[in-house]
């Protein structure tokens, strides 16, 4: 995959791995789209990357989503690549959680992903060509505690994306899922705790954790070499990682279930 000239889609962008995600593409000559809620911050970061799209918006609007693919796929020839990074984490004991606090988690980290995804997989298949990449964690592969709530929707999107990678094998577009570690962000800071207010403080692991653009340069480097499942870790991590990860070969069974017209089989019976 050749960044340069390619338009690429980030949301979650205005910090943390999703600003790291953008500056480092712009520098490998891509035209980035950058969207969060806030749009003082994501002007900041496009200070840094040349040729940029602003589209502010909150992830679990639907209207605003459509109104920003809308833009998106407009401007200089469509969307080539997707990050759907935007999300939140969770510091709580799941006897000590609010239900509306895995609502909210549910909602930002994986309905409103899914749906950021599903407004542009029509438009990539549509051209033969494109790249979706989903932000998953370590903690999409292996139950934390603390973070019940973020490990279902880690898991949960890590499971969307594998799937919609079957099902798009044939049509151009590539599924990357990416498994972060510890990344020195503010993830901990505003993570949610039990009564859904923000957590306002880091963890030594997180402070001590994978520079944000050394992670950004890893998820990079491992979608330019076609890698389908990236795990960014370090440490313990990196070693639970691997443990879980996807054997190649199950990957491709699951494609070539696809190629040999499963998908029509099923159809057909409906």
């Amino acid at each position: 995959m050749d960044y340069a000239g390619k338009v690429v889609w980030i949301t979650g962008a205005s910090s943390g791995i999703g600003a790291a995600l953008a500056r480092d593409v712009a520098r490998r000559g891509a035209h980035v789209v950058l969207s969060g809620r806030d749009e003082t911050r994501l002007a900041e970061v496009a200070a840094d990357c040349g040729e940029t799209l602003i589209l502010p918006f909150d992830v679990r609007d639907d209207d605003a989503l459509a109104d920003a693919t809308a833009k998106a796929t407009a401007w200089e020839g469509g969307v080539d690549i997707a990050f759907a990074n935007a999300g939140v984490s969770q510091r709580s004991r799941a006897l000590k959680t609010d239900m509306k606090v895995y609502r909210d988690i549910i909602d930002i980290d994986l309905t409103a992903q899914i749906a950021f995804s599903q407004s542009l997989i029509g438009h990539m298949a549509e051209r033969g060509s494109g790249a979706l990449a989903f932000i998953s964690s370590i903690a999409g592969k292996v139950g934390v505690p603390m973070r019940t709530a973020y490990c279902a929707v880690k898991f949960g999107l890590a499971g969307y994306g594998d799937a919609l990678r079957a099902e798009l094998s044939q049509s151009g577009v590539s599924v990357h899922v990416i498994y972060p570690g510890s990344v020195a962000t503010d993830v901990a800071r505003n993570a949610l705790v039990g009564d859904g207010s923000k957590r306002g403080s880091s963890d030594k692991v997180i402070d001590e954790g994978i520079p944000a653009p050394d992670a950004a340069k890893i998820m990079l480097d491992g979608m330019a070499n076609g890698e389908r499942e990236i795990i960014v870790a370090q440490g313990v991590e990196a070693g639970m990682g691997e443990l879980r990860r996807t054997p190649e070969e199950l990957l491709d069974q699951v494609a070539g279930m696809v190629a040999a017209g499963y998908m029509e089989k099923i159809e057909a019976t409906e």
